[in-house]
């Protein structure tokens, strides 16, 4: 049995319901979208998916969208293979501090397209930053600044879209 709690335990400290607002720049540093989320982080105790991600998205305009995220486990990262994305998730140990998070995907369907993220969980543990670094055969296009606070552990019962009020 795959135990993500001990094999990944910077990962188990995401587990949880978080609310936040997405913002996407171009490589000049422009603003090009901004969007609220509810990210549903679920570790699930199950071998075969041990980790679940769902996301919940929002804009402003009413649009909405939703994206799923099961995964696998393999030496030590999370694999993301899915019709959206082939990728993984991998905790840093260097950082002394246990707040690290380091993601590598490929778009499918996108050629050229491939991101790195990095996480940053902050020390009480009820606020997050991420930052996402889009390239195109090599050259960066764009990147997504995301800030996401902390709603719940019992993603069982707050698994759908909040967007209410301001989240960050």
């Amino acid at each position: 049995m795959i135990d993500l709690q001990k094999h990944m335990p910077y990962l188990a400290k995401h587990d949880g319901v978080w609310d936040g607002v997405y913002r996407y720049y171009d490589a000049e540093g422009n603003k090009t979208d901004e969007h609220r989320s509810r990210l549903v982080c679920r570790i699930t105790g199950d071998d075969a998916v041990p980790y679940h991600q769902t996301n919940h998205y929002s804009w402003a305009d009413g649009r909405t969208e939703i994206r799923d995220f099961p995964t696998t486990y393999s030496f030590g990262r999370i694999i993301f293979d899915n019709e959206l994305i082939y990728g993984w998730c991998t905790e840093i140990p260097e950082d002394d501090h246990h707040r690290t998070l380091m993601l590598h995907w490929q778009r499918k369907g996108e050629e050229g397209i491939e991101l790195y993220e990095m996480i940053q969980l902050s020390d009480c543990g009820t606020l997050r930053n991420r930052i996402w670094h889009w390239y195109r055969n090599g050259v960066l296009v764009q990147r997504t600044m995301i800030d996401e606070k902390f709603v719940s552990r019992d993603w069982r019962k707050l698994n759908g879209p909040s967007f209410a009020g301001d989240p960050i």
